[in-house]
């Protein structure tokens, strides 16, 4: 397939090398000059989007930032476009591209809303095990779209097909409370120590892991997961339980002691 990728940051890159090693034939455009890079890797690179769309691919990869999307998406030149179009994109949050593509892209065009989740660090010996969520969310050509999945499917994903609603409330449970967590982690300043447990280097690794990413991703999946919110609540919920519990405990000890 001919694949055009619109945004390629780090993870572009990363799912960039994999498509290649397959034998599809990439292009891609970003705010940024990643032409050098792209040229080591046989990828032709377009500084101009219209460029990219006059590139006739089969499928377009929308892989920005969450909070960058609703620019990017208002910037296509779809009028440049030859012939129906796959449109992908990887974006963390599912809802809110779903909605942003129908509302932006022509009828004609066919979407698929995927989240593979896993990336550069995660999964640098290789996606075989790692979840891959997907929602055929108006598909026409289903040769092109089952082509496209083909590509995590060959590479030992799990393929998870399910309805953008539902990632993200199992994603507000899990990808956003972690991202949270290894925050709030970060904001304790917590380092190694020489008596460190199992299960304090577990959350050590945790907080590295999270800080490593862009603080934008941190507020993409809060402000554009209709479902976070709640969640965050909940965390703050159960912190305060867990503290008055221990306090409770603390003076049921002590009026035990007393004389």
């Amino acid at each position: 397939m001919k694949i055009g990728i619109v945004g390629f940051g780090n993870f572009a890159q990363f799912l960039a090398k994999a498509f290649i090693r397959q034998g599809h034939t990439l292009c891609a455009t970003s705010r940024s000059d990643y032409s050098l890079h792209c040229s080591e890797l046989g990828i032709h690179f377009f500084r101009d989007v219209t460029a990219l769309f006059d590139a006739d691919n089969d499928v377009v990869l929308i892989s920005t930032s969450i909070l960058s999307l609703s620019e990017v998406l208002r910037s296509l030149p779809l009028d440049r476009l030859k012939r129906p179009v796959l449109f992908v994109d990887v974006l963390s949050v599912k809802e809110y591209p779903r909605q942003a593509l129908l509302e932006v892209l022509p009828e004609e065009s066919d979407i698929l809303c995927t989240h593979p989740m896993f990336g550069p660090q995660g999964a640098k010996d290789g996606w075989r095990g790692h979840n891959f969520m997907y929602e055929k969310v108006r598909i026409r050509n289903e040769g092109t779209c089952s082509n496209f999945l083909q590509i995590f499917a060959s590479e030992g994903c799990t393929m998870l097909e399910m309805s953008c609603e539902e990632h993200d409330k199992l994603a507000a449970k899990t990808q956003f409370i972690t991202h949270t967590v290894g925050r709030t982690l970060g904001e304790l300043e917590i380092t190694s120590t020489p008596i460190d447990t199992k299960s304090f280097q577990t959350l050590l690794q945790t907080k590295e892991t999270i800080m490593r990413d862009s603080p934008d991703l941190f507020y993409g999946l809060f402000t554009h997961n209709r479902f976070a919110k709640q969640e965050l609540e909940n965390l703050e919920n159960a912190l305060r339980q867990v503290k008055e519990t221990l306090i409770q405990k603390a003076n049921e000890e002590q009026e035990e002691t007393q004389p």
